[in-house]
């Protein structure tokens, strides 16, 4: 296997609390302290995700409601389009690249026509295909997507329709569970193993967004090839939303970083029987018979 210097995003979603300051905060620590590839956030339009009803109910958990019902806790959480076009300059500035999770198709067009390098799309809509069909057609970039929660079937018809669109190498496909967070023992990362064996020559490249805790679990999954790292990042666990205590602060995200990329630079062969770094201690060290 050649392994690919891992890509390593920071998954910020909305941990940004609604609050720019904060997003350009979060934007400036994963490009500067972290060294992350990429920030991602997320969009969306909550009363075309929502039925009414969903819309005027209480949040299910209260405590962590922005809102008095959970559409307004969703409106709260969402930066405008311009907003949004703020965040990618704030990006370009810091040199790292922007993206966003896109939840329905009036969000993929307003993100699409930013021309972000890529658009993620979240296990919760790796199957409206109208929206991936629309993004075929209409956005050039690179296009990520989840597999949590998703069946072999629905696999399947997703990769196709891609290939269908001529898209398919443009195509980035997650090993993911779905929870929030992600008991080690439901991390099933050898899933990676199956989406390589069934996908690898179809798309672009594997990946794997995580909800676990700690950072080993994502080494061990770029070993196993996924090229692509995601994980959701704060810079507080303590703040109140659902998504930070499943997220890793800053200093997570630098030590995956550093760690992944040690890991990339170690997974190679010998080039010659003894290196120059241990002829040195061969001669020094090595018994030879007098």
């Amino acid at each position: 296997m050649t392994y690919k210097r891992p890509y390593i995003i920071a998954e910020a979603g909305c941990n940004h609390m609604g609050q720019m300051e904060i997003a350009h905060d979060l934007i400036n620590t994963a490009a500067y302290f972290c060294k992350a590839d990429a920030i991602k956030f997320q969009k969306r339009c909550p009363k075309e995700l929502l039925t009414p009803e969903q819309y005027n109910a209480p949040h299910p958990n209260p405590v962590n409601s922005y809102g008095k019902t959970y559409g307004e806790h969703r409106e709260f959480l969402e930066f405008t389009v311009d907003q949004h076009a703020q965040l990618k300059e704030w990006c370009e500035e810091a040199g790292i690249t922007y993206s966003t999770s896109v939840w329905d198709m009036t969000s993929a067009k307003e993100i699409a026509s930013l021309k972000p390098e890529f658009i993620k799309i979240p296990s919760a809509c790796n199957n409206h295909f109208e929206m991936l069909q629309w993004l075929c057609d209409n956005y050039k970039g690179e296009i990520q997507l989840s597999f949590g929660m998703t069946t072999h079937e629905e696999e399947e018809a997703i990769v196709s329709l891609f290939e269908k669109n001529g898209r398919n190498k443009d195509l980035v496909i997650y090993n993911c569970t779905s929870g929030y967070p992600v008991p080690f023992e439901d991390v099933c990362l050898l899933e990676i193993n199956r989406l390589r064996e069934k996908y690898e020559d179809r798309v672009k490249a594997i990946g794997f967004s995580g909800h676990h805790l700690g950072i080993a679990v994502d080494v061990a999954a770029y070993t196993l090839g996924a090229s692509y790292i995601e994980r959701h990042y704060t810079l507080d666990r303590t703040w109140k939303g659902t998504d930070h205590a499943a997220s890793l602060e800053p200093d997570g995200i630098r030590k995956l970083v550093r760690n992944l990329n040690a890991v990339h630079d170690a997974l190679t062969y010998k080039q010659q029987e003894i290196l120059p770094i241990e002829q040195v201690q061969r001669d020094k060290l090595k018994y030879r018979k007098r």
